[in-house]
């Protein structure tokens, strides 16, 4: 049966994540640009899908005239967004290894800096999932009434099975993932050069279905400072569009060398296609009177009683499409599906940055290891797991978990440009070419300008979006940098105490080898366990055993001394009933006696094939070991006895080595 189970578990994985990848393979699952583009752009692309419908929805308490602040807004975010990937592209020629803003700041800025910019992606990441799904189960849910009333259990199937593409690896899932993210990116582009046509070519007349509306502002006189303010919030939720660019530069050891080239191109290429579809949706949203508005039945004039408001770009792909119900179709579908696949760009971020963390004994060390598709396993399913734990806890609403979006990627925007600055002027100081100086010089510049606007929009977004919500991720990144602290903390303390243990165990060696075998019952079991211990040749082998009923300690011992055993057995009292107190009080005692001798302690155990065997044995065992464990200079070691449940001698049957059937010895 427990053969049966695990061939069936073994199945199971091989089918849902294919077969195991060798190491040495590692370089066919490097991307191309063609495929990398749609692994790092989907969460950017979503960005793009929301950031426009975030900016008119703080603009509508102002009303109508602040409508045509819109595309304004969009092109200082676009003027942002280029200047962050020219600066970013600077990152990924100087640092490929793949820290991204994480080395970066740990290098220029020192540890700290590091870890604050390593705590601030790792929750943006986290964010960027929650975010991504709960947006694509709204959309989603409009058209699907069943979706909607069961939003927060989609959202949870949906990271699941996201989680468990990727654990197919980055190749792969990139593979399945461009499909719907170059449909986005084409519809999108198509729907926006119609509606250009249309408007300025053709002449016609376009206007959303929200055009006639008006809006009831909740303040129209709105002066100064609460102006500035109002200003302030609608392009601190535009900048949400700049949102996986920092990704790339997480993942260039991803890339089919030149790494560092491709990377870059695919980083211009990015935000390239951002900066389009960005100024594109706003300025033809205002231009066709789209409107969108938090509660339609309250704040849109002349709505009709019930009416169900669609989402930003789903106006302007009806309008525009108005007679050709296919390319609204097909926008919609691709709108969904990108943002439900955005989230893929954080499972491919968020797995790298774990494994160097990782590898700095800044995380645990599992996340830096790969697992059977060379993807970072640990680190994806702990991304999935947190998600999911935002998702339930804000009962998967866009509106709540958007204000915890973005500060953490700004976070590292800010550090990751001052880093860069600190690093040109570093060079700078000890080159002497005169072109390779310029060159840097040019670079600095660029981080520099980079550096402030980062910076700026940092304060903004702290301001405007501090008290409704984003503490509750800067409390997250606070937590995860403490935490960070003292798992390196400990990492280094225990190397520094294996450092001493070692040195004092080369100047004091063990005098001699004292070996104990615990004795329950005169049966097989035991045998092989003094059998195992006598192999060992101990300077001092004895058997104990703990009375705790006298009439089987008797028992015990008249079978004992018939027996052709000469390993001596000594009867531990026990006036408690007591197995594990008496035998370490005894371990204690022989060693506060021979302080130089190497206790070892030998157990034997059952190997079962049932988990509800296991609870009725070892129970007794596993209590001594654990005690033992913690006992300076005792050794504890199991000898087990496969009872015939556990009898696997059959698959050993069906095994043919290599070798075997050429030497007569495998199956027909």
């Amino acid at each position: 049966m427990v053969s049966t189970v695990s061939k069936a578990s073994v199945a199971t994985k091989r089918l849902l994540l294919g077969r195991p990848f060798r190491s040495d393979t590692l370089g066919h699952t490097l991307l191309p640009k063609r495929i990398a583009l749609p692994v790092f752009a989907s969460d950017a692309m979503s960005s793009v899908a929301y950031a426009p419908q975030e900016i008119f929805l703080v603009l509508s308490v102002a009303g109508l005239s602040a409508m045509t602040l819109a595309p304004w807004i969009a092109l200082a975010v676009a003027v942002v967004m280029a200047v962050v990937v020219a600066s970013y592209r600077q990152n990924v020629h100087a640092y490929p290894s793949g820290g991204g803003d994480y080395e970066v700041a740990t290098v220029n800025l020192g540890s700290n800096a590091g870890l604050v910019v390593g705590s601030a992606l790792l929750v943006d990441y986290v964010l960027t999932v929650a975010v991504s799904i709960s947006s694509a189960a709204e959309n989603i849910g409009s058209a699907l009434p069943f979706v909607h009333e069961h939003r927060v259990w989609f959202c949870v199937a949906a990271i699941v099975v996201l989680a468990a593409v990727n654990l197919r690896g980055i190749k792969e899932s990139g593979s399945v993932l461009a499909i719907p993210t170059y449909a986005f990116i084409f519809g999108v582009i198509a729907m926006l050069l119609w509606g250009v046509i249309e408007i300025f070519v053709l002449g016609k007349d376009v206007r959303a279905e929200t055009a006639d509306f008006g809006i009831r502002a909740e303040n129209t006189h709105l002066a100064g400072i609460a102006f500035i303010f109002l200003v302030a919030r609608a392009f601190s939720s535009g900048s949400a569009a700049l949102t996986g660019v920092e990704a790339i530069s997480n993942g260039v050891p991803a890339f089919r060398k030149p790494k560092s080239r491709n990377a870059a191109t695919t980083l211009l290429m990015l935000g390239t296609i951002a900066i389009i579809l960005l100024l594109g949706i706003v300025m033809l949203a205002e231009r066709i009177g789209a409107k969108y508005v938090s509660d339609p039945a309250r704040d849109l004039i002349g709505a009709p009683p019930g009416y169900q408001q669609e989402a930003l770009i789903a106006q302007l792909a009806q309008a525009v499409f108005e007679s050709f119900p296919f390319g609204f179709y097909f926008v919609a579908v691709a709108t969904a599906l990108i943002l439900m696949l955005a989230a893929n760009t954080a499972f491919n971020g968020f797995p790298v940055l774990g494994s160097v963390l990782a590898q700095d004994r800044f995380l645990p060390r599992q996340l830096h290891t790969r697992g059977d598709r060379l993807a970072f396993s640990n680190g994806i399913i702990f991304l999935a797991v947190a998600a999911i734990a935002f998702v339930v806890a804000f009962g998967g609403e866009v509106t709540a978990l958007i204000q915890l979006y973005i500060v953490g990627v700004f976070v590292s925007f800010t550090l990751s440009q001052a880093g860069m600055v600190r690093h040109w002027t570093r060079l700078l100081r000890t080159e002497t070419d005169p072109r390779a100086r310029r060159r840097m010089m040019q670079s600095r510049i660029i981080n520099s300008v980079g550096l402030v606007m980062t910076a700026t929009v940092l304060v903004v977004v702290l301001i405007t979006k501090f008290t409704a919500g984003a503490w509750i991720a800067i409390l997250a990144m606070v937590i995860l940098f403490v935490l960070m602290k003292l798992i390196h903390h400990h990492y280094a303390s225990v190397q520094r105490e294996l450092e001493r243990v070692e040195a004092e165990d080369e100047q004091v060696l063990p005098s001699r080898t004292h070996s104990i075998v615990l004795v329950s019952t005169l049966h097989m079991a035991t045998k092989r366990a003094l059998l195992y211990a006598r192999a060992t040749r101990p300077d001092v082998l004895e058997a104990i055993t703990v009375n705790v009923d006298d009439r089987d300690t008797r028992i015990l011992v008249s079978q004992w001394e018939e027996s052709d055993i000469t390993v001596p057995l000594k009867v531990i009292a026990s006036p408690y009933r007591e197995i594990t107190r008496p035998v370490i009080e005894y371990v204690r005692r022989v060693r506060r006696e021979h302080p130089r001798d190497v206790i070892t302690v030998f157990i034997p155990e059952y190997v079962v094939g049932h988990w509800w065997e296991q609870i009725l044995h070892n129970q007794s065992a596993l209590r001594l070991k654990t005690r033992l464990l913690f006992e300076p200079g005792v050794m504890v070691t199991s000898v087990p006895w496969q009872l015939t449940s556990s009898d696997r001698r059959r698959d050993d049957l069906e095994y043919n080595a290599p070798g075997d059937t050429r030497r007569a010895l495998g199956g027909q």
